[in-house]
This record gives C-alpha cells, sequence and structure tokens, in this order.
C-alpha cells in the first residue's frame, strides 16, 4: 500500500468553450500534460462522497467555516471492480490552504472498512497514522454514501515549476442513488456541457504570467465546489417537487 499527502492553494475558474481552447493552445508553451493526457488524451474520476441523512458534512462546506473536512472514495476505473486500485482520502481546508490525506486500497478492501469496520492489513506506520485518522473522523461523522460524481479531467503541469498544476474538469455528472463505484458512470449534469470547471493549484504564489493570461481571455475567479453545487441542485429540485405536489 502507498500513501501520498497533498498541502496546497486552490482557486477555482469557470470557462466557457472558447476561453478553454484559447488557453489551452497558449499554456502548451508554458506546461506540459500530465503523464495521462498527452496527445490530447484526458482521464475519468469516479468519486462517492459520504455524508449523514441530514447532510451536515457539505452544509458545514458550504456556509464557507474556517475549517472543513470530507471523506470520499476516488477510483480512476469507470466501473471498478473489487481488486480495482481506489484512493481513500480525507481532505480538509483551512482557511485557503488544502491538505489531503490519501490511501491506497484495493475496493473490496475499502468498502470492509468502510461498511464493516474491518481494518486492512497496513504494514507501513504513515498508512496506519492515516486509517487512525479516517476511524477518529468517523467516530465523530456517522456518515454513509450520500454522493457519486463523476467527470472526466484534463491536467498539466509548469515546465519551470512542477508544483504549478492546472485542471480542466468538463462532462460533471452526479447521482445520489445507486452509489456504488462498480455502477459506472451516469447521473445529472452539475455543470453545463459546453463549459469546464478549472482548479489552479500551487504553493505560493501563481506565475504572472499566467494572471495576464488569464485578464487577456476575461477569466475570472469564482466559487465552485462539485459537491456545493450539486447540493444547492438537490435542494432546488426536492422546492419544486414540493410546489408541484401542493
Amino acid at each position: 500500500m502507498s500513501i501520498k499527502s497533498f498541502k496546497r492553494l486552490e482557486k477555482k475558474f469557470i470557462l466557457n468553450l472558447y476561453q478553454y481552447k484559447s488557453l489551452i493552445s497558449i499554456l502548451n508553451s508554458y506546461m506540459i500534460p500530465d503523464k495521462y493526457c498527452k496527445d490530447g488524451k484526458t482521464y475519468g474520476i469516479y468519486n462517492i462522497y459520504y455524508d449523514n441523512e441530514n447532510n451536515d458534512v457539505i452544509r458545514h462546506s458550504i456556509s464557507k467555516p474556517y475549517y472543513k473536512e470530507k471523506l470520499r472514495l476516488r477510483s480512476y476505473n469507470e466501473f471498478s471492480s473489487p481488486d480495482d486500485i481506489v484512493f481513500l482520502e480525507l481532505k480538509n481546508k483551512m482557511k485557503k490552504i488544502v491538505n489531503k490525506r490519501r490511501l491506497t486500497l484495493k475496493l473490496k478492501e475499502a468498502y470492509d472498512f468502510l461498511e464493516n469496520g474491518k481494518e486492512p492489513d497496513l504494514k507501513e506506520y504513515i498508512d496506519k497514522q492515516v486509517i487512525n485518522e479516517i476511524k477518529y473522523y468517523l467516530s465523530k461523522n456517522p456518515v454513509k454514501p450520500s454522493v457519486y460524481i463523476g467527470y472526466t479531467r484534463n491536467a498539466l503541469f509548469g515546465k519551470d515549476d512542477p508544483e504549478f498544476r492546472i485542471t480542466f474538469d468538463s462532462k460533471i455528472i452526479s447521482r445520489r442513488t445507486n452509489l456504488l463505484l462498480e455502477s459506472g458512470c451516469f447521473g445529472d449534469y452539475i455543470l453545463d456541457e459546453d463549459n469546464y470547471l478549472m482548479e489552479v493549484k500551487f504553493l505560493g504564489s501563481i506565475p504572472l504570467w499566467f494572471t495576464k493570461i488569464l485578464s487577456e481571455l476575461e477569466i475570472y475567479n469564482t466559487h465552485f465546489s462539485k459537491y456545493g453545487n450539486e447540493y444547492i441542485n438537490y435542494c432546488s429540485n426536492n422546492n419544486l417537487r414540493r410546489k408541484n405536489i401542493c
């Protein structure tokens, strides 16, 4: 098993198709594609987010608190099987700093742990440390599978600064039923099909050349959370159904 820990600043932007194509053509001079995104390729990311019956985790998150934390199960296989590798992630944000603790498991091991409390066989100290952090989180937050969110990603890294990373997510869909990674990627769109969510991830500051490009293309910072916007849509749809019933 392996573990990775990420700590960084993040900024988000919504791009239309013209802005996306224009920006990508410029970024090729400054950045290199992720190893899974060479020759114009993209890859899929598929997640199960955990929350309680009252949606307290996401309700707290969208209230813009000083500190927030959430648990998700992530796969890079559209149809995961029990022996496929997945990532159990505990992600938190304090003020503007994002920290992510990641544990690599087989899907069946992750399910056994999350559903039955059976701990995987861990050999490395840091793996045990992360599993203890997740156990503590679960003891304070009786969560269960709440939302499925899947999307397609294009990712790039800075040529001179590999810590400077840009991702473009599109075809972002969600569902609140059939919450299994084995079931595939289907659901309702959270973001318009022709739009892209750009996330800029960095340590320190954003390069000046990049801020100038954003200004030229009239691309502006926004606040967009995949899970947060899914919850807002979910609440809106429930309100509409109540009105129709009445």
